[in-house]
């Protein structure tokens, strides 16, 4: 397996990790400029690399949201430069490993949303949360109802990737309501349903995507 086979377009995600020159881990992000097979590969340069934390010589782990599976592999700063525009050049890597992760596994979260639902002419909405997420779907937990089984609906929500923020907008529909054991009027998001994401844009997709595997790496503590 190389990394030219996996054909990712320039502007992809990359997500580093390493060790300041104090021992002092850190997660960064950048995007791929262009790929040198056997030799290369071109990013562009995190901010973090202003402050020291990026160096010639310095190894680091690379991760990538590949298909439907997390792409991982080591490589080490070749260059760094600045002008005209701030560039990274890492080591080709020799070896990768891909762990492939399934639409249906899912990952605990609390992420806040807002969730409107259109039926005719009338628009219902409602503030919650997602209690967990997969990248085929989800449980959310509202302060309201919004709909019955097959309505359709729309999550948006604030995330942070990599300390990146980003912004999710995704088209699902509701497929099951969920009971509380106690009384739903003492809860306070009593709405609870299942749903199933819709078709989306291709942005959207890698949106989830990443936001779902960055979830699943650090609750593995990867």
């Amino acid at each position: 397996m190389k990394f030219e086979e996996f054909k990712l377009p320039f502007g992809y995600p990359l997500a580093l990790e390493g060790a300041s020159a104090g021992g002092e881990p850190f997660k960064y992000a950048c995007k791929l400029v262009g790929c040198l097979p056997g030799e290369l590969l071109v990013a562009t340069l995190p901010r973090a690399a202003s402050a020291g934390k990026l160096r010639s010589g310095q190894k680091l782990l690379v991760k990538v949201m590949a298909g439907n599976g997390v792409l991982a592999f080591g490589t080490v700063v070749e260059q760094i430069l600045p002008q005209p525009r701030p560039m990274l050049y890492l080591r080709y890597p020799p070896k990768l490993s891909f762990k492939e992760v399934r639409g249906a596994t899912r990952v605990e979260i609390h992420t806040p949303i807002t969730v409107k639902a259109t039926q005719g002419l009338a628009t219902e909405s409602a503030k919650g949360l997602i209690s967990d997420i997969s990248l085929s779907g989800a449980r959310i937990e509202l302060s309201q109802p919004v709909g019955e089984v097959g309505t359709h609906i729309t999550i948006n929500g604030d995330v942070t990737i990599a300390k990146l923020a980003g912004q999710l907008e995704l088209p699902a529909t509701i497929r099951s309501r969920i009971e509380r054991s106690t009384r739903e009027e003492e809860a306070e998001f009593p709405a609870i349903y299942g749903i199933e994401f819709a078709d989306m844009s291709d942005e959207q997709r890698l949106l989830l995507y990443a936001y779902v595997f960055s979830l699943l790496a650090t609750q593995a503590g990867a």
